[in-house]
């Protein structure tokens, strides 16, 4: 039925796929998960683009906004699957707000303790490097920054940056690794490119 048949399920309203993954046992509409994942995802992504005004962010809120999403129609929480759109519009304000004012907390602290940061001085010879690094630094999202930033820098431990900055301690290991990844391939570009 429609659990089960990929046509049928993106053939179906997005009402439709709310009361089915609400009327599922756990773990048994996977198929309608993903297809509501794929419908609304991509909108959250442009809201948060909008409202948020990063790339990184921005995804973080589809994710967070669809995962609430499923998680409350798993637990029979969203008594109007007809309006789901609406839902997840509403989610994705109140998530976005969040994030705003998290990061405003943030930048004000930054700026009211910027000065306990320990300063560093470079040796002469690692001058030609530090260019390069804060090149592709300033290519990173600033989550991921902050992430490489408190663990190489600071030295702080995975479960310290969490609670800083509001995150689990397993994302920011996933965050630390794919920042590292990206900082990798952009200095061996750059290496490459003999600048």
């Amino acid at each position: 039925m429609l659990g089960a048949d990929t046509a049928a399920l993106a053939a179906a309203t997005d009402a439709a796929l709310a009361r089915l993954i609400a009327s599922s046992a756990p773990g048994t509409a996977h198929g309608a998960e993903a297809e509501l994942y794929r419908r609304f995802a991509p909108r959250v992504r442009l809201y948060g683009l909008k409202h948020l005004r990063n790339e990184a962010a921005a995804q973080d809120l589809a994710q967070q906004v669809l995962l609430v999403t499923i998680e409350r129609l798993r637990a029979a929480e969203v008594h109007h699957p007809e309006q789901i759109g609406s839902f997840i519009l509403g989610t994705s304000r109140l998530l976005a707000t969040g994030v705003r004012r998290t990061e405003e907390r943030r930048a004000a602290r930054r700026v009211e303790f910027g000065y306990l940061l320990p300063t560093v001085v470079l040796p002469a010879d690692a001058a030609l490097d530090r260019s390069r690094l804060e090149r592709c630094l300033a290519e990173l999202g600033e989550r991921e920054r902050s992430v490489l930033v408190l663990t190489f820098y600071a030295e702080r431990p995975a479960a310290e940056i969490a609670e800083t900055l509001g995150m689990s301690p397993g994302a920011v290991r996933v965050r630390r690794h794919r920042a590292l990844a990206r900082m990798r391939e952009c200095l061996e570009g750059l290496n490459a490119d003999g600048r």
